[in-house]
């Protein structure tokens, strides 16, 4: 496995951050994962989603130290109740992401897709009835080449 980060891999915050423009696009024009954003969303969203990811992905804890923590992120993925075809699109429009911007390694493509699918898939979708049931103490988990760290 190469020595570097996913967040060096991807090219650090730049990197992170077009990913995160990119998937956003993908998002709003996809019919059913644009719905989670008819509410509006924060006019940084895309800047916010990039320090989390970065944070994730083996990059400095910006998210944790300026912006929330884990617990206020996976507060606001719950609640909705069940959305399984919205969360396999949401990881359809991640993966179009990735290409658009360009991974054309097969190991970091391979690995941010493994995060995503898990994160859509357990951390964002674990409390599906009410917000209230979120944990107050969760802390952003660490993803690398071979998959969660803690």
């Amino acid at each position: 496995m190469p020595q570097s980060t996913l967040f060096e891999a991807i090219g650090g915050q730049e990197g992170v951050l077009r990913l995160a423009r990119a998937w956003h696009a993908r998002v709003l024009t996809d019919e059913v994962v644009a719905h989670a954003f008819n509410h509006g969303f924060h006019p940084q969203h895309t800047e916010r989603l990039a320090a989390y990811w970065s944070e994730a992905w083996g990059g400095p804890s910006l998210y944790s130290q300026e912006l929330g923590t884990e617990s206020s992120v996976v507060r606001m993925h719950s609640g909705n109740g069940e959305h399984d075809e919205m969360d396999h699109r949401a990881i359809a429009c991640f993966d179009q992401a990735m290409d658009d911007i360009g991974v054309e390694d097969n190991n970091l493509w391979c690995a941010l897709h493994d995060y995503f699918v898990w994160t859509t898939m357990t951390t964002m979708a674990a409390y599906p009835v009410s917000k209230a049931d979120v944990p107050g103490n969760l802390t952003i988990p660490r993803w690398s080449w071979t998959g969660l760290v803690n």
